[in-house]
């Protein structure tokens, strides 16, 4: 850094070094002046550079942040537009020109592994042998998946995958603190039930976090847990195999260790008061599948009377007549794959699918009220209108 004399700081030394010639005793009063008026210089010449650069330093994040954007935008296998670029950070609240875009990914380019083509808009990638890695970026389609995860199913990831997963929710909600997606698609976009909402009952977090880690690493546990129909805690070795939930509630599929038959049970994750992981290793039925256990009913809860028809009610056709305004909605969600909607002469519906007989299809059916007019099998008419006994 070299040193320039002001024109007031000149004039300044100039004015002491002529009151020093004509009275010497002034001498040592100039010396302490002139190093005065240096430091002034050096702190004048100081803050300017100070000064220059912060400047330079706030220009120089603000680019490093944008162009960590556009990097973030590229994809190894496609061809990803200038504009669409463009219009990403813009979203994500980049106040630029398409040709600063242009003028980044030329950039860029000389020090990354990305590629250009030729076409009209022009396109850019990562090139095929392009080592990437894990990088710490995130990028506006990312950061709604990751906030909707978060949102929604926590409830259902072990700890073992939440503890890897929470920074990268940290990221999701500041790298959509500013963006206008924040505005424009998650104030505007909510999951509602199809039924009455319902608030969840406690559970017991440790117990639950057990419970997760025993099924992730398959360990077997001891659990303390209070039946619906008991008053008091009983204690179970249990395998676990599988955690469902259904609609509010939690459950966890295990066998008990206890039951030579190796019997599939539901636990209601609320109602477990403490659960210990054993080391010992969890025992999975050989040919359990899960969606071969959903598919056959087993969350379903098997109905006492339904489960006197052949094979327990499993995969059996069924015929509901409906009013029209009250089957209106078989018509655009189906029962089955192989529903079929007939629409009678007399204004109602006639729907036939194959389902399997199950707890929960009567309180679905009895939900419509006077708006269903009948079932087959007979059966099934006289479960749903209460004229059955157990």
């Amino acid at each position: 850094m070299t040193a320039q004399n002001t024109p007031a700081t000149a004039n300044e030394k100039r004015q002491t070094e002529d009151q020093a010639l004509t009275n010497p005793q002034a001498i040592d009063d100039v010396a302490i002046k002139d190093l005065a008026l240096d430091a002034k210089e050096v702190s004048l010449e100081l803050a300017t550079d100070s000064a220059a650069d912060t400047a330079a330093s706030r220009h120089g994040a603000a680019t490093t942040a944008r162009q960590w954007q556009v990097l973030s935008q590229l994809q190894r296998n496609r061809w990803v537009g200038t504009s669409h670029i463009y219009e990403q950070l813009k979203l994500a609240g980049f106040a630029i020109s398409l040709r600063t875009v242009q003028r980044d990914l030329n950039a860029l380019a000389k020090r990354f592994p990305i590629e250009k083509n030729n076409a009209n808009p022009q396109g850019w990638r990562w090139k095929e042998d392009a080592p990437l890695q894990s990088l710490p970026h995130m990028n506006l389609s990312q950061a709604v998946a990751f906030n909707m995860v978060e949102a929604n199913l926590t409830q259902l990831l072990p700890p073992a995958i939440l503890d890897e997963l929470f920074p990268w929710f940290d990221l999701a909600r500041r790298q959509l603190k500013n963006s206008k997606v924040t505005h424009s698609w998650l104030d505007r976009v909510r999951i509602e039930p199809a039924t009455q909402p319902l608030i969840a009952p406690p559970i017991d977090l440790e117990s639950k976090d057990n419970i997760y880690h025993a099924l992730f690493y398959q360990q077997q546990i001891k659990a303390c847990y209070t039946r619906s129909n008991k008053s008091e805690a009983s204690e179970y070795t249990l395998n676990p195999i599988a955690i469902i939930q259904r609609g509010v509630i939690i459950y966890l599929l295990a066998t008990r260790i206890d039951d030579a038959e190796r019997i599939i049970r539901t636990f209601a994750l609320h109602r477990f008061a403490s659960v210990e992981i054993l080391e010992s290793s969890a025992i999975t039925p050989e040919d359990f599948e899960l969606d071969s256990y959903l598919d056959a009913g087993g969350m379903g809860f098997s109905h006492p009377l339904l489960n006197t028809l052949p094979d327990h009610g499993k995969n059996t056709a069924i015929e509901l007549t409906f009013t029209k305004q009250a089957g209106k909605s078989l018509t655009e969600s189906q029962l089955s794959e192989d529903q079929t909607v007939i629409i009678n002469d007399d204004d109602t519906l006639t729907v036939k699918a194959t389902v399997n007989m199950t707890s929960q299809l009567v309180w679905w059916l009895r939900g419509f009220g006077h708006g269903l007019l009948a079932a087959k099998p007979e059966l099934l008419y006289q479960v749903v209108s209460g004229n059955a006994h157990y």
